[in-house]
């Protein structure tokens, strides 16, 4: 594990006030968190392992798409003179030379008074100009318009003999003409674009079955505490359940990461330095919560905060106080030869949550090369019954709920009042400097969901 040698991040917080005793700011401990995680170098995967990833380079098309003229609808594919003037009392007769079918290498030829019977997606055969849907057409059973193609299976003879076309049809009616969607040498995707369902699909439109990307990380969430219990187990008195590290792993994976849940670490510091090292074999980032205050059980700023490994120069682990509330006591640094980022977080619910949000989240979406790693922000008319209170100094972020062009406060602004964060969709943010803020007063709001 690595030392507790103060990392050069690039930034001067002497301004600040020296040692132990600093109060970092929100924005200042972001910037150093920000400042030392790096996106992660580029690898090539497969499609699907793909998704929500990055791509590194411009996607260019090798082939056109579609790569041939085909018929956008079931029908008859006709010459256009030869159902020039159709029409129900005066039908156009062709003789039906065969079947085209999707996926047929070697379509048949229309010649004059000719037709081939074609299904959506079928090669346009050589010679015909337009395809007229089946319902325009008796389908070969010389009893007046039909609705649809019987199957081959049951009507074989729709493939031969003749069809009556009721209607006209105009040259490349119902075609998709041969790179209508994407041609060959075009930008299909941007570097920066972040791969969805769209985007897989028209990479393997195109052939391609792998793609450089930045990867999704692979986060270890891991929770402290003796009194931890795992769901589903029984409670003994004094005992709760650890939903921390439930709930972050969850975030951890809706920003876009590979999360593992560690099971809750009792408060024993030789345990919890044991159990980072062991993970640290499939981390890109560390996160811990619960041990990083004062109390003399406060086992991850033991465990992590006096670390000497004199082979490992550059590392350790920081922890600070901040400037908000929830959320104080915070911790960040790196751990392990790697120097693996860790961020360790309170343990009360909502403070591990909101700290997540403004400090993980981020991070995460660094390592993922994007460029914008920050959940979005509006501003918001207050709707409350009275003014709400923030200690001064603090910058404080209280659980919300959204709507239009409102946000009311949802729960108290106890850390540990987990039931309301489950009904909050916001984060209400009041300034460091602002006690009170009055209802219909427009407050920033960051939006979780």
């Amino acid at each position: 594990m690595s030392s507790s040698a103060h990392r050069d991040t690039g930034h001067d917080h002497a301004a600040a006030g020296p040692g132990p005793d600093r109060l970092w700011s929100v924005q200042d401990h972001l910037d150093d968190v920000l400042a030392t995680v790096r996106p992660l170098d580029p690898i090539e995967l497969n499609l699907l392992d793909a998704q929500g990833c990055m791509l590194v380079d411009d996607i260019t098309v090798p082939l056109s798409l579609p790569p041939f003229d085909n018929s956008s609808m079931d029908g008859y594919a006709v010459r256009v003179t030869d159902v020039a003037g159709a029409s129900e009392e005066f039908p156009a007769v062709l003789e039906v030379v065969g079947d085209v079918a999707a996926g047929q290498t070697d379509p048949i030829a229309v010649g004059p008074g000719q037709a081939a019977r074609i299904m959506t997606g079928a090669p346009l055969p050589r010679g015909a100009e337009a395809v007229v849907p089946v319902e325009w057409t008796d389908g070969g059973s010389g009893a007046g318009p039909v609705a649809g193609m019987r199957a081959r299976s049951l009507a074989p003879e729709g493939a031969e003999g003749h069809v009556q076309v009721y209607r006209p049809a105009e040259e490349r009616a119902h075609v998709r003409a041969k790179g209508s969607d994407v041609r060959s040498g075009d930008r299909a995707l941007a570097a920066g674009t972040v791969l969805g369902p769209p985007q897989i699909g028209l990479l393997a439109a195109i052939g391609r079955g792998t793609v450089r990307v930045r990867p999704r990380p692979r986060v270890v969430v891991l929770s402290t505490g003796s009194e931890l219990v795992q769901p589903d187990e029984q409670l003994a008195p004094g005992q709760i359940y650890d939903s921390n590290s439930f709930a972050l792993t969850a975030a951890a994976r809706d920003a876009g990461a590979i999360a593992y849940r560690v099971g809750a670490v009792a408060d024993d510091a030789e345990t919890l330095r044991a159990t980072i090292e062991d993970q640290l074999v499939r981390a890109d980032l560390m996160v811990t919560t619960g041990g990083v205050s004062v109390g003399a059980y406060d086992v991850v700023k033991e465990a992590l905060a006096h670390v000497g490994d004199e082979d490992e120069p550059g590392g350790g682990v920081d922890f600070r106080k901040l400037a908000m509330q929830p959320g104080k006591p915070q911790g960040f640094g790196s751990v392990g030869p790697d120097h693996t980022p860790l961020l360790a977080l309170p343990g009360n619910p909502v403070s591990s949550y909101v700290s997540f949000e403004l400090f993980v989240r981020p991070a995460i979406r660094t390592l993922m090369g994007l460029p914008d790693v920050h959940r979005p922000t509006v501003t918001a008319s207050l709707a409350a019954d009275k003014a709400l209170t923030s200690p001064k100094g603090r910058r404080q972020f209280l659980r919300g709920s959204h709507a239009g062009g409102s946000v009311t406060p949802v729960g108290g602004s106890g850390s540990h009042l987990v039931a309301a964060l489950a009904q909050a969709n916001a984060l209400i943010v009041v300034p460091e400097d602002t006690e009170s803020v009055e209802p219909g007063t427009e407050v920033e709001v960051v939006l979780l969901g």
